[in-house]
């Protein structure tokens, strides 16, 4: 069984709220993350890296494809993908994506009737 994927946090991430927990490489030469304390968590290695086949997929292993528009739907394959409404798309036109996505047969991820 494989050991769970740690959550690799950028170095310092508690001092300052705009730096974020997002990983980055670890700078300068007294570096405590970068010298690796064993307190000050782990670092990133290719071995953590996920398998080829699922990497790039959501968890019921379909591609998420961003859709603004009604044209939008012709990059989205129905048997591979499934469609992610864009924050910014208005209910107006979310309704029209909607309505063209049942037609095709196209999974919507972030709508629920």
């Amino acid at each position: 069984m494989k050991k769970k994927k740690p959550e690799f946090l950028r170095e310092e991430y508690w001092k300052k709220k705009s730096l974020g927990r997002k990983w980055r490489v670890p700078q300068g030469k007294d570096s405590k993350l970068k010298k690796q304390y064993k307190a000050r968590g782990s670092l990133p290695s290719p071995g953590w890296r996920s398998p080829k086949l699922v990497r790039g997929l959501n968890r019921q292993g379909f591609r998420e494809v961003r859709v603004f528009n009604v044209l939008d739907l012709n990059k989205v394959d129905p048997k591979k993908d499934v469609a992610v409404l864009g924050s910014t798309v208005g209910r107006k036109k979310r309704m029209d994506i909607i309505k063209k996505a049942e037609e095709k047969n196209i999974k919507v991820s972030n709508f629920s009737v």
